[in-house]
């Protein structure tokens, strides 16, 4: 009987330690790719791609004005399998976004950039989504994401099982001729 209840016990924590890294998934995947100014010079440097008929793939540097790929200022990447790279001189004050296709037709990743006058330090933004309009989130460090309302019942249910079971296995320790 012990050997049962030992068993169970490792089985439960088992599944509660794999289920955090379950739910994060492929999400939690950063992007793969990395902008950076140099007084007019933009540059991009990933490492997501691999070479398909002798091609790394095509970097784009898009104006704000700019809604796809095709219409922005079009760079080959060139490099090795570890790095893949590409770069724009002269490029005007402004901001822009850069986008990475692979050879194979994915995105690698994409990442606004401000390219500030040559007199003053250029800024990177290092985000290519909207920043959150809620603020700081104590606690998380600001790095939280919203999960979608399925996560949240999944996650609810386990708490819910684990009250159910401590209190079962309580329960029956104060009688142990129960089931």
């Amino acid at each position: 009987m012990h050997t049962s209840r030992l068993l169970r016990s490792g089985l439960t924590l088992a599944a509660a330690a794999t289920l955090p890294a379950v739910l994060a998934g492929p999400s939690a995947a950063a992007s793969g790719i990395s902008v950076s100014t140099t007084g007019s010079t933009v540059s991009v440097v990933t490492s997501a791609c691999t070479q398909i008929n002798g091609s790394w793939g095509t970097a784009a540097l898009l104006t704000s004005s700019q809604a796809s790929f095709a219409q922005g200022r079009q760079v080959s990447l060139s490099g090795t399998s570890v790095s893949q790279s590409a770069a724009w001189s002269s490029v005007s004050p402004g901001t822009y976004t850069v986008v990475v296709v692979c050879s194979s037709g994915s995105t690698a990743g994409s990442q606004s950039v401000i390219v500030s006058a040559a007199s003053a330090k250029p800024t990177i933004s290092a985000t290519s989504k909207a920043a959150p309009s809620r603020g700081v989130m104590g606690g998380l460090g600001g790095a939280a994401r919203d999960y979608g309302a399925l996560t949240l019942g999944v996650g609810a249910a386990l708490v819910g099982a684990g009250v159910v079971a401590t209190g079962w296995v309580l329960r029956r320790r104060s009688k142990p001729y129960r089931l």
